[in-house]
């Protein structure tokens, strides 16, 4: 995954409300602004703007259902995140074995 796709998503994923309402959206399902904005502690126009900074970064994506604008997660980037994570993750644990290794190893000629 190029750093070029992970950025928006860590950059969206770094706020607060944004997270707050990726749990919404995980929980409730697709929803709408005006559902969303009931169930946050900020303004609709709020709302609208984190939902439009999630929608840019791949996490969130919309559609028209009778008339109505509906939000729900992309599970895409949330994989992409993790996997990224998770070679990074891999890469620490090989260095930190190498110098476990290395400071358990006996001393020479001692």
């Amino acid at each position: 995954m190029s750093r070029d796709r992970l950025d928006p998503v860590f950059f969206a994923i770094s706020d607060p409300t944004r997270r707050e309402v990726i749990r919404h959206l995980s929980q409730d399902g697709p929803v709408t602004l005006a559902e969303l904005a009931s169930e946050l502690p900020v303004t609709r126009q709020a709302v609208a703007k984190h939902l439009a900074q999630l929608e840019e970064a791949g996490l969130v994506a919309s559609s028209e259902e009778a008339g109505r604008r509906r939000y729900r997660l992309t599970p895409g980037p949330f994989a992409d995140a993790m996997g990224w994570m998770v070679d990074v993750g891999a890469e620490w644990d090989d260095r930190l074995e190498v110098l476990r290794r290395h400071v358990e190893r006996p001393p020479k000629g001692g």
